[in-house]
């Protein structure tokens, strides 16, 4: 028998309290290092990480009888977390509190200030909007005491949630299957994707034509379309018309009736919101909405610039304004004036906010503009940059000069019918100098009235109509805002939600709802008719925007609520039957007992499963077989496999043994050039392309649509 080595046991050291210091609490660790190298040796700044208390996840927690009052505890596992606060702020000098500068923020302070037995008149919230030497030393130059009136729109909010979800959860559970749940804005999100889905199976394609043509004056070649007959504006409903159409036209010379030449002013995008920031990085960037919040998180709180030290990068990620502050715009008045010259600066514009923005702070921004991509890229990572550069790129054309264009449209006509020609020309880059989302120049060679052109060629074309697109995260994300239902922090932990219920899954980056999604849709829209009403959700967001101005008490804003949703809950409990998901036969027999198996749904999506459970549990993953042998172990079947974050990937179905596994879809083939397998990749504005898997070659296939 061995010896038994001793081991010597190591103990964390305490952190040191030093009596008479000013304490700060901060959310984050990572925030609490650099704010406190900010503030100097009188400080000391810990961080609560989140919240300290919160409702009971074991039951609804909210006293209905007595005026819906929270019923808060400390969260679990924070008693160490707890103690320790207390003891430093028995022995500091001041206790500062600096969580988040939004709701959710001034409530963790509340709850801190309750813990902490701080009074609440007492002058010691401090909030920055940027992680920045100026910035944090300005704001412990004027803390002010706790909002109540943010805290009480943030527990409106969560009681709001609470009363929603743990009261239809329950009765989702009895009715279809456990482990369901429903909520106000998720419910509204998942409405939008099962209505697309209606819409696009309902969606009959019309035909209808165009017709382009390939005209030139003198060398010069452009294009122009097919506009109308006789000077009215005509459709190509069938190839009848467009028959029609051509045997108008005979010979090659076309008249140039009209000649419109104007200025076109193309204004500056606005500085990123939250949304039009998960919008853009998804559209843009490739970047899912949880990780854009992850990443700006991480730019918020800071990165260390060598020997600048630690520094927040941008201003707060959780926004729905787009004001920009004076002392901003004249740092960036002053980056454009020496990078690009005095003409390309707007200095001093103002912005106004769109309807219902709550203006706490304001748009995500660089919080220093002279801190360029170019200049602290080395010290971030690969995603880091890519997201640094989207903001700082959008803040800078924001405060530039709109580009003006030179266009020129020609009407053209032959025996009556008519083609419209289009270009345009950048005459003055402004803003597109650093942010470019034009469409490349495209200008008409010189016409004037009354001259001939030359037709070169005349191609007719069918088309047919297509359906709605369904909702990306970008997509869906822009149509919450627009209706008003939710706000910047409730996006990206919804879009979450919808998708680890199994009510939606993500195919090709777009919303599909699954079956059970569509179950539980028809139930809320059928029994809670106001939580899937986005005029009735949007405008209790607004009653919750009167509650943070002090303009209404939150008690009375969810009794609104509650009453005639107490009794939507009555009708459900009673009226709604219970829905019986059936297993579909699996067509072969369990390998443990020989029972049938049968194809289970659950919460992760459906699975094979024994028919004899609970006497055998076994179970196993369905599996999707793609026609194609491994081209690793020669022997395996490629299958299609998920990651944990449900990413499509490929795999060969003898895994452990064969471990060989791709992103893109094996084809089957052999590369002619270099032997490796070859691959089909999806290409930007969809369509699949075969191409080599080995990167070093360059073999590719013609792309289909």
């Amino acid at each position: 028998m061995p010896t038994a080595t001793k081991i010597k046991k190591t103990t964390k050291k305490k952190a040191k309290i030093v009596p008479g210091k000013n304490l700060v609490i901060v959310e984050s660790p990572a925030k609490a290092k650099t704010i406190e190298k900010y503030l100097g040796r009188n400080y000391k700044v810990v961080a609560s990480v989140g919240h300290i208390r919160d409702l009971k996840k074991s039951s609804m927690s909210v006293d209905i009888e007595n005026d819906y009052e929270p019923q808060y505890i400390n969260i679990r596992g924070k008693a160490p977390l707890i103690n320790a606060l207390k003891k430093e702020a028995k022995a500091a000098k001041a206790v500062y509190l600096a969580s988040d500068p939004d709701r959710e923020g001034e409530a963790i302070s509340w709850h801190l200030a309750h813990i902490l037995n701080l009074p609440l008149e007492e002058k010691n919230r401090v909030v920055f909007n940027e992680i920045t030497k100026d910035a944090v030393k300005n704001a412990f130059k004027e803390p002010r005491t706790i909002d109540i009136d943010l805290v009480d729109a943030q527990q409106a909010r969560r009681v709001l949630d609470r009363l929603v979800g743990y009261s239809i959860s329950p009765i989702l559970w009895k009715k279809v299957k456990k482990g369901l749940s429903a909520g106000r804005v998720q419910s509204i999100a998942l409405k939008l994707i099962v209505d697309r889905e209606n819409e696009i199976n309902a969606f009959v394609p019309k035909e209808y034509w165009t017709i382009d043509g390939e005209f030139k004056k003198g060398t010069k070649k452009f294009t122009a379309a097919f506009w109308g007959v006789d000077g009215k504006k005509r459709a190509l409903d069938t190839n009848d018309d467009v028959v029609e159409v051509m045997k108008r036209l005979s010979g090659p010379d076309f008249n140039v009736d009209k000649v419109e030449k104007k200025n076109r002013t193309r204004n500056a995008p606005l500085p990123y919101t939250t949304s039009s920031l998960q919008q853009d990085a998804a559209n843009k960037i490739n970047f899912r909405t949880r990780k854009t919040m992850m990443i700006a998180q991480q730019l918020y709180e800071g990165i260390t610039l060598g020997s600048q030290g630690h520094q927040g990068l941008i201003t707060y990620m959780r926004t729905d304004s787009t004001r920009i502050s004076p002392i901003a715009q004249n740092a960036a008045h002053e980056y454009i004036a020496e990078k690009f010259g005095e003409k390309y600066s707007k200095h001093g514009s103002k912005v106004k906010n769109a309807v219902g923005a709550q203006d706490a702070h304001e748009a995500i921004r660089p919080s220093n503009v002279f801190n360029t991509p170019e200049l602290i890229g080395k010290y971030l990572d690969k995603d880091q940059l890519k997201l640094y550069t989207l903001i700082w790129n959008r803040f800078v054309a924001s405060q530039m000069t709109a580009a003006i264009f030179d266009t020129m449209k020609v009407n053209l006509s032959q025996n009556g019918v008519i083609f419209v020609a289009n270009g345009s020309q950048i005459k003055f880059d402004g803003y597109l100098a650093i942010y470019n989302d034009s469409d490349k120049s495209n200008m008409l060679p010189e016409m004037v009235e009354g001259e001939m052109v030359k037709k070169v060629n005349m191609k007719p074309e069918q088309h047919f109509t297509q359906p709605p697109a369904r909702y990306s995260e970008a997509t869906l994300v822009k149509t919450l805002e627009e209706i008003g239902v939710g706000r910047p922090s409730t996006y990206a932990p919804t879009l979450e939600t919808i998708q680890k219920r199994y009510y939606v899954r993500l195919v090709t980056k777009r919303f599909e709802p699954t079956e059970l999604g569509e179950i539980v849709n028809k139930l809320i829209v059928e029994f809670f008719p106001n939580i899937v009403n986005t005029e009735f959700t949007a405008e209790m967001e607004k009653d919750l925007d009167e509650v943070e101005e002090g303009k209404r008490k939150w008690i009375s804003v969810v009794d609104q609520f509650y009453k005639p949703f107490e009794k939507e809950l009555e009708k459900a409990e009673g009226e709604m039957e219970k829905i019986q998901i059936k297993d579909e036969p699996a067509g072969f027999d369990c390998d443990v007992c020989g029972h049938p198996m049968v194809i289970k749904l659950g919460r992760f999506g459906k699975f094979y499963a024994c028919s004899n459970f609970p006497d055998c549990r076994n179970t196993k993953a369905i599996v999707k077989e793609i026609g194609v042998i491994c081209p690793t172990c020669h022997e395996g079947n490629i299958i299609e496999r998920k990651t944990k974050k449900n990413r499509l990937f490929y795999g060969c179905d003898r895994y452990p043994a064969c471990e060989f596994t791709s992103w893109d879809k094996p084809i089957g083939r052999d590369c002619p050039k270099c032997t490796h397998f070859l691959v089909e990749k999806k290409v930007r504005g969809g369509g699949k392309q075969v191409v080599c898997s080995n990167p070093e070659c360059d073999y590719q296939e013609e792309k289909q649509k």
